[in-house]
């Protein structure tokens, strides 16, 4: 007859494997629709693009009729997250993208080391639970995948050089 301890592991070991296969399936969604969001977002450059072909002329960021083409200076919640590129503002981000961006570049500026996870979800004001954890850490994959933060150490995050966070 096998013992409670017995027991209680092999019901533990189940739950860790179940949990991995979940995280596995969950990275690999997660990584499909980045590629959707991806496309989607090219398509709609080359849509907005309207036939322009880049550095015509020197003149990188001119519309065709010749006027300055103006980056996206606020997102609305729920936007999609642009990937960074020299002179774009965390104002281009999505409010709750913004205040994660704000809360690196804090602890940047005051020399701090990297946040994890369960930081970030307690300094935003939310309930530190699995899932608000992980709605964090989707934020911060996302971030890192489109060159706004880094991650040095699996787990920890930093904000990326010379991103000034929105704050």
């Amino acid at each position: 007859m096998a013992s409670v301890l017995g027991r209680l592991e092999a019901r533990e070991c189940a739950a860790r494997k179940r949990v991995e296969e979940l995280q596995a399936e969950l990275e690999a969604a997660q990584s499909e629709w980045d590629e959707w969001l991806i496309a989607r977002r090219r398509v709609g450059e080359v849509w907005d693009d309207r036939g322009e072909t880049a550095g015509q002329e020197g003149e990188a960021g001119k519309t065709q009729g010749g006027n300055e083409a103006t980056a996206p200076t606020a997102a609305r919640p729920g936007s999609v997250v642009p990937l960074w590129r020299e002179g774009l503002s965390a104002e281009a981000l999505a409010p709750e993208y913004q205040q994660v961006m704000g809360l690196l570049a804090e602890r940047r500026a005051t020399g701090g080391r990297p946040l994890n996870c369960r930081e970030i979800t307690a300094l935003l004001g939310l309930e530190v639970v699995p899932a608000k954890t992980e709605g964090v850490r989707c934020k911060l994959k996302r971030l890192v995948a489109r060159g706004w933060a880094h991650e040095p150490v699996p787990g920890r995050f930093v904000c990326g050089g010379g991103r000034d966070g929105g704050s």
